[in-house]
């Protein structure tokens, strides 16, 4: 069951970065650059998340989904500071 809702998980933060591309592609406000550049890594995490949890216990993908976390995290939080929209 944690699978599936870690793969939907994925899935919806993989739509939300394709609507934020598509928002940023028609109107050209950064901000919606940023956030599709930040939902776009975190679904990279997600899908770290379900491959963590399919693979054996001697894999550890926690340093690797951490890091995608904090990369996009770390984007939105670039885009807020930096951009005077």
């Amino acid at each position: 069951m944690g699978i599936a809702i870690y793969t939907l998980c994925a899935l919806t933060c993989l739509v939300a970065a394709v609507l934020l591309f598509r928002g940023y592609a028609r109107a050209r406000y950064r901000l919606l650059f940023w956030s599709g550049l930040c939902f776009a890594i975190l679904t990279v995490s997600n899908a770290l998340n379900v491959v963590d949890h399919v693979t054996p216990p001697q894999l550890d993908f926690i340093p690797a989904r951490l890091g995608t976390a904090l990369a996009g995290v770390a984007l939105i939080a670039f885009g807020l500071v930096w951009e005077r929209d």
